[in-house]
């Protein structure tokens, strides 16, 4: 799989909304970790900003004087971003790697996954921030691996070509000579209000061994992200 799938429209006919309807959820996790670190970023960026709903919202969150750029490749994304912009707010057609701009704060969320060259990328980006928050869907899990279809499902819907558990994620970035200076859990299967049936049915086994073991609910059961503060 390759970047033409967000750039022919197969991507947005699959995902019309560009997942605009979890950027509240996103942004709210992301301003709590800004608020637990007491940074007030003067620049934030974002690449692979979709539909440029997050840094709307997280706008919302932040300083008022807080100037924001969301960067994409997909002119399918960006024709949703920029009718979005204005006063602090700009969203820009280009790849932020190939520039040199550079920013307080940049964000990764739910990005690195469909990246075929995920190392280059992540450490190309490291240049282009002090610090950087990622947001990491953590697709391997035992109840994954247990149904033959489901990454390959995650592959065909949403582009995911590379899956990952807390610790691979980890591992990923200080490999890519990042400092990890905090991360934690979100949960969508539990946090976000349109899940399907099943879903929903999963969240009381999901919520009572999180209570128990984070780490082990994220493992057996999946439907958890990693949101990750580097430096």
């Amino acid at each position: 799989m390759d970047a033409t799938i967000y750039q022919d429209g197969t991507y947005l006919s699959n995902n019309p909304g560009w997942h605009a309807n979890d950027s509240g959820w996103k942004a709210g996790h992301i301003a709590n970790m800004l608020k637990r670190h007491q940074l007030s970023p003067a620049t934030v960026c974002e690449i692979g900003c979709g539909s440029g709903e997050v840094l709307v919202q997280l706008a919302s969150k932040l300083a008022p004087g807080t100037r924001f750029a969301g960067y994409d490749i997909s002119a399918d994304a960006h024709a949703l971003s920029s009718r979005k912009a204005g006063g602090n707010l700009q969203f820009t057609l280009a790849d932020l790697l190939e520039g040199d701009s550079h920013f307080d704060l940049a964000l990764g969320i739910d990005v690195f996954e469909h990246v075929e060259d995920c190392f280059g990328f992540v450490r190309k980006l490291h240049a282009r921030a002090r610090h950087t928050i990622f947001h990491i869907p953590l697709d391997l899990s035992v109840f994954s691996l247990a149904r033959s279809d489901k990454l390959m499902s995650l592959r065909r819907s949403v582009g995911h070509i590379h899956y990952y558990s807390k610790e691979t994620a980890l591992a990923l970035l200080r490999d890519a000579g990042y400092k990890v200076v905090d991360h934690c859990y979100t949960s969508g299967a539990t946090e976000l209000q349109h899940l399907g049936w099943r879903t929903q049915l999963m969240s009381v086994p999901r919520n009572a061994l999180y209570g128990i073991n984070p780490d082990l609910a994220a493992r057996w059961f999946g439907g958890y992200s990693l949101l990750v503060l580097a430096e």
